[in-house]
């Protein structure tokens, strides 16, 4: 059974104290691993690591520290289908989503930052003939990034990649109950050169590590994306020590789907921004609200769609693979469970399901599609994480902006018309940090990201970022 390894001074090495976590292939329902669980002692020597490093890195060269993530972007690539299997394995996602999507994302965030900061400029402001004022962006020094288990390297990769092209040495943790893919990346960053110390990845619960990098004085920023209530903890823990903070946190995110959208084309993106990875999105449009003179149309199209979705061993050709755990499914099925309380109907789905062969102690469940609820019920108002979807007719267009509002989050949201004044009135009105117009999930690494409300605080991707993880300092010089 492989006992992974902590990433601490550019080494691979054991828990200080030997204490391990048990890794869970949630598939099959078995153990198939270990991982450390790191303890205060693992992240002193990884935080010295990175102050030791942290001089050097600040003065390598922008040029240099890019051409080094380009070495760990190109064995990413190299590499995609052992980190795709591993994926899959620890996520129970289908292997062909994690080989076309998580893997060549991770390797497209370092490439995408790592031309990023050789074009990162900062301003200057001319006082006439009196003086110059111009800006500074130094890096950090030492950051946490924090990342949940949803899309493991994907996200891992997403923060990890503008703290170190900005200058800044990290301290990662990844998600304890999908560590496998990070451990392969530690093994990838030796291999490219990475210098001892940049980059520091412990293993291990996010009650203790994860508590531990938020509150140790030697970090000086947290970037977490992960549930609304860890989040409200960390703000708490963070905010009196004045450390930077980014939150990327929960969605209950609507799509709002009018009678002059192109139906075929908006039943396909509604089921896909629904189940993707088994709901398991922050993004996903786990409410669906459809104008009243196609509902019945729409609804019988969409059920179709989904009763047809294929859930099965994921290293087969599938749809949906498992859930992450066992405790999650859990939470999923309970949330069914309270639709049923309050009055929904579940149209599709709604039970566990359990696979032939090898999967049959896995976290399937089957994808669900509920009707007749109101707003206000906690099966609305509550993000579920998993293949769960309601749906609702609406009359007016007023009708579907305050139905889509009206949640404490503001991740996401999808509009489906061929009305262009439409989509941008309806945009400028929801109160979400991205809004998709005939589209889901359509990425642009040059934008923002993050969310309003319960969502978040902060953003992250392009030049919000590299300006996340540096501090800029005004100089003044005067001409006299």
């Amino acid at each position: 059974m492989e006992a992974l390894e902590n990433y601490i001074d550019g080494k691979l090495v054991p828990p200080g104290d030997g204490r391990y976590l048990d890794n869970i292939n949630p598939a099959t329902g078995q153990v198939y691993g270990q991982i450390p669980r790191s303890g205060q002692a693992d992240l002193d020597a990884a935080v010295t690591a990175a102050e030791q490093a942290r001089a050097g890195w600040q003065a390598t060269p922008a040029e240099q520290r890019a051409a080094l993530m380009e070495r760990i972007a190109d064995l990413i690539d190299r590499n995609l289908e052992l980190l795709a299997a591993a994926e899959s394995e620890d996520n129970g996602k289908p292997i062909a989503l994690a080989r076309s999507l998580d893997i060549p994302r991770a390797a497209s965030n370092f490439r995408f930052f790592a031309h990023a900061i050789t074009q990162f400029a900062s301003e200057s402001h001319a006082m006439g003939e009196a003086a110059i004022n111009y800006t500074l962006r130094d890096p950090i020094g030492v950051v946490g990034c924090i990342s949940p288990w949803n899309l493991p390297l994907y996200l891992f990769t997403w923060k990890i990649a503008p703290a170190l092209a900005a200058g800044n040495c990290v301290i990662a943790k990844p998600s304890e109950v999908t560590p496998k893919t990070a451990y392969l990346l530690s093994q990838l960053c030796i291999e490219a050169g990475l210098p001892a110390g940049v980059l520091n990845i412990l293993h291990g619960l996010g009650g203790e590590i994860g508590n531990a990098i938020v509150t140790h004085p030697g970090v000086k920023a947290i970037s977490f994306t992960g549930g609304t209530a860890t989040g409200a903890q960390i703000a708490a823990q963070a905010a009196p020590k004045f450390k930077k903070l980014s939150l990327e946190l929960g969605g209950k995110n609507p799509s709002l789907v009018f009678a002059d959208c192109d139906l075929d084309k908006t039943v396909a993106g509604v089921a896909r921004a629904a189940f993707a990875n088994q709901g398991q999105i922050c993004l996903c449009g786990s409410r669906i609200y459809v104008e009243r003179s196609i509902y019945p149309e729409f609804r019988e199209r969409l059920l179709e769609r989904v009763t047809a979705l294929r859930v099965g061993d994921p290293l087969s050709d599938v749809d949906q693979g498992a859930l992450v755990s066992e405790a999650h499914m859990g939470k999923v099925l309970g949330a069914i469970e309270t639709a049923r309380a309050e009055g929904g109907k579940i149209l599709c789905g709604g039970e566990r399901l359990v696979p032939d062969g090898r999967c049959a102690q896995g976290y399937f469940v089957a994808p669900t599609l509920i009707e007749g609820l109101p707003l206000a019920c906690e099966t609305n108002q509550r993000e579920i994480f998993g293949p769960v979807a309601t749906l609702q007719p609406f009359d007016t267009e007023e009708d579907a902006i305050g139905m889509a509002n009206g949640t404490d989050y503001g991740l996401a949201a999808s509009v489906w018309t061929e009305n262009l004044r439409r989509s941008h009135r309806v945009a400028r009105q929801l109160d979400f940090g991205i809004v998709w117009v005939n589209c889901w999930l359509q990425r642009d690494l040059r934008t923002p990201f993050g969310g309003m409300k319960n969502s978040g605080v902060g953003r992250e991707g392009g030049l919000e970022a590299l300006r996340f993880f540096t501090e800029p300092k005004n100089v003044c010089i005067n001409y006299d």
